[in-house]
C-alpha cells in the first residue's frame, strides 16, 4: 500500500479497464499516476505498458486458466490477475511479492470475495510456467485481425513487424539545427556520460542507447532537442523547403513536425498548422515556445477549408493524416486493444478527403508530402494511388532517398528493432498552370 491508499496493481487494474472500454494509455494513465507516490509512478507505467504489450498473450493463459469468465461486475480482477501475470513472466518482480500485493490489491477493489481465485490461478500459473499458445494471435500477442492483415499484406515480414511491435522503442532526438549541430550534441551527450550515435537517415536525428529522463539532456529545457522518432523526422527531407515559403502543417499535433519544419529553415515566410483537437493544440504552442519558434496556430478542421483557409495558397503542405498507428504499436501499445479492422475503411476515406482538401489549398508549383505512421497499404499507398486517378495532373515525386521501400506512389518504412517506427511517405507536386 502507498502512502495516497491505493495499491499500485488495482491502480494498473483500473487503467487496464479504461483501456478496455475505449480509453487510450495517453488519455486516462496521467490521471492514475496522481493515485500513487512519485516513487511508484516509472514502475505504474511499466505495468500499464506492458500489460498492454503482451495483453493477447496473457489473456490467453488467464482465459485458459479460469474454469468461466468471471462475471462483468469482477470484471476488474480479470484485468488485475493479468498485471500479476505480466510480472510473473515479464519482469523481475519476486514471485511472492506479486501474488501476496496482487492479493492485497483484489481486497482494495472491493472483491474479497475472489481472493482465493486470485492467489489460485496466479500460484498455478508461477508453478506450471507459460502453456503452449493456442494460435499465433497469443503467441505473437495481437488481435487475430490485424495479425492476419499483417501476415497478408507483408507475407515475407509480418514476423519480424510483429517482433518489433513487441520490442520497446529506443529514444530518439531531433537536434535543433539552430542551436547546435549533430556533431557538437553527440558531444554534449557524451560530456554528460549519455552514450548516444547518429541515425542512420535523418540528418539531425540522435539515437540514445538507453532512455533518460529529459531533464538529463544537455539543454532540453532551452530547445537544444526534442524527442522525435527517425522516421517522423524524415518528413522535412522531402519537403524542399527554402526561404520565403509559406508552409501548412495539416493535422499539426502535438507539433513534433511543425518545430522540425521551422528548424530546418530560418527564413519561411509563415508556417501555420493546424489541428482539429483543441485539447491537443496548447501542446503545439508549448513545444513551440521551449523551442523558441513561432507558426500561426488554428483549430479546424483541415478538410474544411472554407472555415479556416485565408484564399492564399501554401507553398509546402506536409500531409500527416489521421490513421491506424500501426507503424507505432510499439510506443503505444494500447493500439492492440482499441484499433478494430473496421476502422480502416473510415479512416481511409477520411485521408483521401484531406488529400483532396490540401490539393485546393497547395499553390500551383507546390509540394505536399502525405505521411502516415501507418503500414497498411489501404492507408498508404493504395491512397495515393486513388488520389492520382482523380487528380490526374498531379505529379508524383520519387524522392532520391536511401530509406524505407519503393512502393511505386511512396516509401515504406517497417519498424525495426533499435531503430526506426514504421512510417510511410509520398511526395506530390502542383504543376503551374
Amino acid at each position: 500500500m502507498n502512502d495516497r491508499g491505493q495499491p499500485m496493481r488495482a491502480v494498473a487494474a483500473r487503467v487496464l479497464q479504461s483501456v478496455e472500454n475505449g480509453q487510450s494509455l495517453s488519455q486516462c494513465l496521467p490521471l492514475a499516476l496522481n493515485d500513487v507516490a512519485d516513487n511508484e509512478r516509472p514502475q505504474l507505467q511499466a505495468l500499464c505498458y506492458g500489460t498492454c504489450r503482451w495483453f493477447h498473450r496473457l489473456d490467453a493463459e488467464l482465459q485458459a486458466r479460469l474454469k468461466k469468465p468471471l462475471r462483468k461486475p469482477d470484471r476488474i480482477v480479470h484485468h488485475l490477475m493479468l498485471v500479476a501475470l505480466f510480472q510473473l513472466r515479464f519482469s523481475q518482480q519476486a514471485t511472492y511479492a506479486v501474488l501476496n500485493e496482487t492479493v492485497e490489491a483484489c481486497r482494495a477493489l472491493d472483491k474479497p470475495h475472489l481472493t482465493g481465485l486470485v492467489n489460485g490461478v496466479l500460484r498455478a500459473a508461477e508453478r506450471e510456467g507459460e502453456p503452449e499458445w493456442p494460435d499465433d494471435s497469443a503467441r505473437f500477442s495481437h488481435p487475430h485481425w490485424m495479425l492476419e492483415k499483417l501476415r497478408h499484406n507483408w507475407p515475407d515480414d509480418w514476423q519480424a513487424i510483429l517482433d518489433a511491435n513487441n520490442a520497446q522503442a529506443p529514444m530518439t532526438l531531433r537536434v535543433n539545427a539552430r542551436r547546435f549541430t549533430r556533431d557538437d550534441y553527440l558531444q554534449h551527450l557524451a560530456d554528460a556520460d549519455i552514450e548516444a550515435a547518429a541515425t542512420h537517415y535523418a540528418p539531425y536525428g540522435i539515437q540514445l542507447a538507453a532512455p533518460v529522463p529529459v531533464d538529463r539532456l544537455p539543454w532540453f529545457a532551452d530547445g537544444a532537442v526534442s524527442v522525435q522518432d527517425e522516421a517522423a523526422q524524415l518528413c522535412t527531407t522531402l519537403m524542399d523547403l527554402a526561404p520565403g515559403q509559406r508552409v501548412l502543417d495539416a493535422c499539426a499535433a502535438p507539433g513534433g513536425k511543425t518545430c522540425a519544419i521551422l528548424e530546418s529553415c530560418e527564413a519561411l515566410a509563415e508556417v501555420v498548422a493546424i489541428d482539429e483537437s483543441a485539447d491537443r493544440l496548447p501542446r503545439v504552442q508549448e513545444n513551440l515556445e521551449r523551442l523558441d519558434l513561432v507558426a500561426t496556430l488554428k483549430q479546424a478542421d483541415a478538410a474544411a477549408i472554407d472555415q479556416w483557409w485565408d484564399r492564399q495558397p501554401f507553398d509546402r503542405i506536409l500531409l500527416d493524416v489521421p490513421c491506424s498507428a500501426s507503424g507505432v504499436i510499439r510506443r503505444h501499445p494500447d493500439i492492440k486493444l482499441l484499433r478494430r479492422e473496421s476502422d480502416i475503411v473510415p479512416l481511409a476515406s477520411i485521408q483521401l478527403g484531406l488529400l483532396d482538401a490540401m490539393w485546393q489549398v497547395l499553390a500551383p508549383g507546390g509540394r505536399l508530402v502525405y505521411a502516415t505512421c501507418s503500414v497498411f497499404p489501404q492507408e498508404n499507398h493504395r491512397i495515393i494511388r486513388r488520389f492520382l486517378k482523380q487528380q490526374n495532373r498531379a505529379t508524383l515525386i520519387t524522392p532520391d532517398v536511401q530509406w524505407g521501400r519503393d512502393m511505386e506512389t511512396g516509401r515504406q518504412l517497417l519498424p525495426a528493432p533499435e531503430s526506426h517506427d514504421g512510417f510511410f511517405y509520398a511526395v506530390l507536386e502542383k504543376p503551374e498552370p
